[in-house]
Protein backbone atom coordinates (compact mmCIF):
# COMPACT_ATOMS: atom_id res chain seq x y z
CA UNK A 1 0.00 0.00 0.00
CA UNK A 2 2.81 2.42 0.91
CA UNK A 3 4.51 2.01 -2.47
CA UNK A 4 1.22 2.39 -4.37
CA UNK A 5 0.32 5.60 -2.53
CA UNK A 6 3.75 7.15 -2.97
CA UNK A 7 3.93 6.10 -6.58
CA UNK A 8 0.62 7.84 -7.22
CA UNK A 9 1.86 10.98 -5.46
CA UNK A 10 5.02 11.00 -7.53
CA UNK A 11 3.42 9.98 -10.83
CA UNK A 12 4.20 12.52 -13.50
CA UNK A 13 6.71 14.32 -11.30
CA UNK A 14 9.74 12.72 -12.88
CA UNK A 15 10.64 10.36 -10.05
CA UNK A 16 8.83 7.15 -10.84
CA UNK A 17 10.26 4.34 -12.91
CA UNK A 18 9.66 0.64 -13.37
CA UNK A 19 9.41 -0.50 -9.78
CA UNK A 20 10.03 -4.07 -10.89
CA UNK A 21 13.60 -3.02 -11.67
CA UNK A 22 14.19 -1.48 -8.26
CA UNK A 23 17.08 -2.92 -6.30
CA UNK A 24 17.66 -2.62 -2.57
CA UNK A 25 20.89 -3.65 -0.90
CA UNK A 26 21.81 -3.64 2.79
CA UNK A 27 25.07 -1.79 3.41
CA UNK A 28 27.01 -2.37 6.64
CA UNK A 29 29.28 0.35 7.95
CA UNK A 30 30.75 1.41 11.26
CA UNK A 31 31.43 4.55 13.28
CA UNK A 32 33.65 4.02 16.29
CA UNK A 33 32.20 1.06 18.15
CA UNK A 34 28.74 1.37 16.60
CA UNK A 35 27.69 -1.00 13.83
CA UNK A 36 25.25 0.46 11.34
CA UNK A 37 23.31 -0.86 8.37
CA UNK A 38 21.76 1.40 5.76
CA UNK A 39 20.02 0.44 2.54
CA UNK A 40 21.02 1.40 -0.99
CA UNK A 41 18.07 1.75 -3.40
CA UNK A 42 18.13 2.31 -7.15
CA UNK A 43 16.68 1.25 -10.47
CA UNK A 44 19.21 -1.17 -11.97
CA UNK A 45 17.51 -1.34 -15.37
CA UNK A 46 20.08 1.18 -16.56
CA UNK A 47 23.65 1.99 -15.53
CA UNK A 48 23.29 5.69 -16.36
CA UNK A 49 24.74 7.74 -13.54
CA UNK A 50 22.20 9.84 -11.67
CA UNK A 51 22.03 12.12 -8.61
CA UNK A 52 22.29 10.58 -5.17
CA UNK A 53 20.06 11.39 -2.21
CA UNK A 54 20.89 10.51 1.37
CA UNK A 55 17.52 9.78 3.01
CA UNK A 56 17.16 9.94 6.78
CA UNK A 57 13.91 8.22 7.78
CA UNK A 58 11.46 9.16 10.51
CA UNK A 59 11.97 8.22 14.15
CA UNK A 60 11.36 4.53 13.44
CA UNK A 61 14.62 4.42 11.52
CA UNK A 62 15.47 1.85 8.86
CA UNK A 63 12.63 -0.58 8.16
CA UNK A 64 10.76 -2.17 5.26
CA UNK A 65 8.34 0.73 4.97
CA UNK A 66 11.18 3.20 4.52
CA UNK A 67 12.73 0.99 1.85
CA UNK A 68 9.44 1.04 -0.06
CA UNK A 69 9.27 4.80 0.30
CA UNK A 70 12.83 5.14 -1.02
CA UNK A 71 11.99 2.98 -4.02
CA UNK A 72 8.98 5.14 -4.90
CA UNK A 73 10.98 8.36 -4.56
CA UNK A 74 14.06 7.09 -6.39
CA UNK A 75 12.39 5.69 -9.49
CA UNK A 76 14.83 6.04 -12.36
CA UNK A 77 15.79 9.57 -11.29
CA UNK A 78 17.84 9.11 -8.10
CA UNK A 79 20.00 6.65 -6.25
CA UNK A 80 18.97 6.72 -2.58
CA UNK A 81 20.81 5.63 0.54
CA UNK A 82 18.70 5.18 3.67
CA UNK A 83 20.81 6.27 6.62
CA UNK A 84 20.99 4.36 9.88
CA UNK A 85 21.70 6.89 12.62
CA UNK A 86 20.69 4.63 15.51
CA UNK A 87 22.95 1.63 14.91
CA UNK A 88 21.93 -1.96 14.23
CA UNK A 89 21.06 -2.66 17.87
CA UNK A 90 18.24 -0.07 17.81
CA UNK A 91 15.22 -0.84 15.65
CA UNK A 92 12.10 0.75 17.20
CA UNK A 93 8.82 -1.13 16.87
CA UNK A 94 6.47 1.32 18.61
CA UNK A 95 6.17 5.03 19.37
CA UNK A 96 7.65 4.68 22.85
CA UNK A 97 10.79 3.00 21.55
CA UNK A 98 11.04 5.43 18.64
CA UNK A 99 10.67 8.43 20.92
CA UNK A 100 13.40 7.15 23.21
CA UNK A 101 15.75 6.51 20.30
CA UNK A 102 15.16 9.89 18.65
CA UNK A 103 15.28 11.71 21.98
CA UNK A 104 18.70 10.25 22.68
CA UNK A 105 19.96 11.61 19.38
CA UNK A 106 18.53 15.06 20.05
CA UNK A 107 20.37 15.14 23.37
CA UNK A 108 23.75 15.07 21.61
CA UNK A 109 23.64 16.74 18.22
CA UNK A 110 27.36 16.07 17.71
CA UNK A 111 26.71 12.31 17.67
CA UNK A 112 23.72 12.78 15.38
CA UNK A 113 25.79 14.80 12.95
CA UNK A 114 28.65 12.30 13.02
CA UNK A 115 26.32 9.42 12.27
CA UNK A 116 24.64 11.28 9.43
CA UNK A 117 28.05 12.04 7.95
CA UNK A 118 29.06 8.39 8.38
CA UNK A 119 26.00 7.39 6.36
CA UNK A 120 26.95 9.87 3.65
CA UNK A 121 30.47 8.43 3.53
CA UNK A 122 29.07 4.91 3.25
CA UNK A 123 26.83 6.11 0.43
CA UNK A 124 29.76 7.63 -1.45
CA UNK A 125 31.66 4.39 -0.99
CA UNK A 126 29.06 2.57 -3.07
CA UNK A 127 29.76 4.64 -6.19
CA UNK A 128 31.71 1.73 -7.67
CA UNK A 129 28.68 -0.57 -7.33
CA UNK A 130 25.80 1.77 -8.12
CA UNK A 131 25.24 4.50 -10.75
CA UNK A 132 25.80 7.43 -8.37
CA UNK A 133 26.95 10.77 -9.73
CA UNK A 134 29.17 11.92 -6.88
CA UNK A 135 29.11 15.46 -8.23
CA UNK A 136 25.36 15.65 -7.61
CA UNK A 137 24.51 14.69 -4.05
CA UNK A 138 21.71 15.87 -1.80
CA UNK A 139 19.86 14.84 1.34
CA UNK A 140 16.23 14.46 2.34
CA UNK A 141 14.58 13.60 5.64
CA UNK A 142 11.16 13.00 7.16
CA UNK A 143 10.10 14.10 10.69
CA UNK A 144 13.11 13.17 12.86
CA UNK A 145 15.00 12.62 9.61
CA UNK A 146 14.08 16.12 8.47
CA UNK A 147 15.60 17.51 11.65
CA UNK A 148 18.69 15.36 11.07
CA UNK A 149 19.39 16.66 7.56
CA UNK A 150 19.01 20.21 8.89
CA UNK A 151 21.71 19.32 11.42
CA UNK A 152 23.95 18.31 8.51
CA UNK A 153 23.45 21.79 7.06
CA UNK A 154 24.22 23.38 10.41
CA UNK A 155 27.36 21.25 10.60
CA UNK A 156 28.70 22.88 7.44
CA UNK A 157 28.09 20.07 4.97
CA UNK A 158 28.39 21.06 1.31
CA UNK A 159 25.80 19.31 -0.85
CA UNK A 160 23.73 20.39 -3.83
CA UNK A 161 20.68 20.70 -1.60
CA UNK A 162 18.84 19.51 1.50
CA UNK A 163 15.06 19.00 1.72
CA UNK A 164 13.24 18.51 5.02
CA UNK A 165 9.69 17.17 5.19
CA UNK A 166 7.85 18.13 8.42
CA UNK A 167 11.10 18.10 10.41
CA UNK A 168 11.66 19.71 13.78
CA UNK A 169 13.27 23.10 13.12
CA UNK A 170 14.74 23.72 16.57
CA UNK A 171 18.46 24.24 16.97
CA UNK A 172 20.60 23.33 19.97
CA UNK A 173 22.11 26.55 21.40
CA UNK A 174 25.22 24.56 22.33
CA UNK A 175 25.96 24.32 18.62
CA UNK A 176 25.63 27.84 17.17
CA UNK A 177 25.75 28.21 13.39
CA UNK A 178 27.99 30.74 11.69
CA UNK A 179 27.36 29.88 8.04
CA UNK A 180 25.35 27.38 6.00
CA UNK A 181 26.82 26.22 2.70
CA UNK A 182 24.00 24.05 1.32
CA UNK A 183 20.69 25.31 -0.09
CA UNK A 184 17.72 24.25 2.04
CA UNK A 185 14.07 23.52 1.34
CA UNK A 186 12.11 23.14 4.59
CA UNK A 187 8.49 22.00 4.20
CA UNK A 188 6.06 22.21 7.08
CA UNK A 189 2.39 21.65 7.83
CA UNK A 190 0.75 24.97 8.69
CA UNK A 191 -1.31 23.22 11.39
CA UNK A 192 1.62 21.24 12.83
CA UNK A 193 1.35 21.55 16.61
CA UNK A 194 4.84 20.07 17.04
CA UNK A 195 6.38 23.04 15.23
CA UNK A 196 5.07 26.20 16.93
CA UNK A 197 5.28 29.68 15.44
CA UNK A 198 8.13 30.56 17.79
CA UNK A 199 10.23 27.71 16.38
CA UNK A 200 9.53 28.81 12.83
CA UNK A 201 10.52 32.39 13.66
CA UNK A 202 13.73 31.23 15.35
CA UNK A 203 14.57 29.01 12.37
CA UNK A 204 14.03 31.87 9.93
CA UNK A 205 16.26 34.16 11.98
CA UNK A 206 18.89 31.44 12.24
CA UNK A 207 18.93 30.84 8.49
CA UNK A 208 19.10 34.53 7.70
CA UNK A 209 21.88 35.06 10.23
CA UNK A 210 23.86 32.21 8.69
CA UNK A 211 23.47 33.61 5.18
CA UNK A 212 21.63 30.49 4.05
CA UNK A 213 20.00 29.98 0.67
CA UNK A 214 16.77 28.65 2.11
CA UNK A 215 13.07 28.27 1.39
CA UNK A 216 10.44 27.65 4.03
CA UNK A 217 7.03 26.40 2.88
CA UNK A 218 3.86 26.02 4.97
CA UNK A 219 1.16 23.72 3.57
CA UNK A 220 -2.30 24.83 4.63
CA UNK A 221 -4.44 22.21 6.35
CA UNK A 222 -1.50 19.85 6.89
CA UNK A 223 -0.15 18.64 10.22
CA UNK A 224 2.95 16.69 11.20
CA UNK A 225 3.76 13.58 9.09
CA UNK A 226 1.90 14.93 6.05
CA UNK A 227 4.24 13.04 3.67
CA UNK A 228 4.02 9.71 5.54
CA UNK A 229 1.36 7.55 3.80
CA UNK A 230 0.93 5.29 6.83
CA UNK A 231 0.51 8.14 9.35
CA UNK A 232 -3.02 8.13 10.75
CA UNK A 233 -3.19 9.59 14.24
CA UNK A 234 -4.20 12.98 15.66
CA UNK A 235 -1.45 15.50 15.02
CA UNK A 236 0.48 13.08 12.79
CA UNK A 237 -1.56 12.50 9.65
CA UNK A 238 -0.92 11.88 5.97
CA UNK A 239 -2.18 14.66 3.69
CA UNK A 240 -2.35 13.63 0.03
CA UNK A 241 -2.49 17.18 -1.31
CA UNK A 242 0.44 18.43 0.74
CA UNK A 243 2.48 15.29 0.03
CA UNK A 244 2.01 15.59 -3.73
CA UNK A 245 2.94 19.26 -3.70
CA UNK A 246 5.86 18.58 -1.38
CA UNK A 247 7.38 15.93 -3.63
CA UNK A 248 6.84 18.18 -6.64
CA UNK A 249 8.70 20.98 -4.84
CA UNK A 250 11.44 18.58 -3.82
CA UNK A 251 11.98 17.44 -7.41
CA UNK A 252 11.97 21.00 -8.73
CA UNK A 253 14.36 22.06 -5.98
CA UNK A 254 16.83 19.30 -6.80
CA UNK A 255 16.46 19.78 -10.56
CA UNK A 256 17.62 23.34 -10.05
CA UNK A 257 20.32 22.43 -7.52
CA UNK A 258 21.81 19.61 -9.59
CA UNK A 259 21.81 21.72 -12.76
CA UNK A 260 24.42 23.91 -11.05
CA UNK A 261 26.77 20.97 -10.41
Amino acid sequence: MLTRVLSWCLFGLGSTGALAAMKSEAVAYRLGYTDMAGVLVFDDATDTKRPGLLMVPNWYGVNDGQVEKAKAIAGSKYVIFIADVYGTSVRPTNNEEAGKAAGGMYQDRSVLRQRARAALDAFKGKATDAPIDLNRLGAIGFCFGGATVLELARDGIELAGIASFHGNLGADPKWPVTSIKTPILAMNGADDTYVPAEQISAFTNEMQGAGADFQFVNFGGAVHCFAEPDANSPGCLYNERAAKRGFQMMNNFFDDAFAKH
